[in-house]
């Protein structure tokens, strides 16, 4: 991708952020939290993944 391709998507993302937030905040908010929700549950399974791997191959 070219470099000005690449700027002009990232600042149509960011103003189109900052119209979401100025526009509705309680939404905005409620994405965000969803996001870290998601993001925080894949975190926690990929440890849980790992913790089964090494216990239950050490235990065997």
């Amino acid at each position: 991708m070219p470099p000005k391709v690449r700027l002009i998507i990232i600042w149509l993302v960011v103003i189109f952020l900052l119209y979401s937030v100025i526009n509705d905040p309680e939404r905005s908010a409620d994405v965000v939290l969803a996001l870290w929700d998601v993001i925080w549950g894949a975190i926690a399974n990929i440890g849980k993944f790992f913790e089964e791997l090494f216990t239950g191959s050490i235990g065997r």
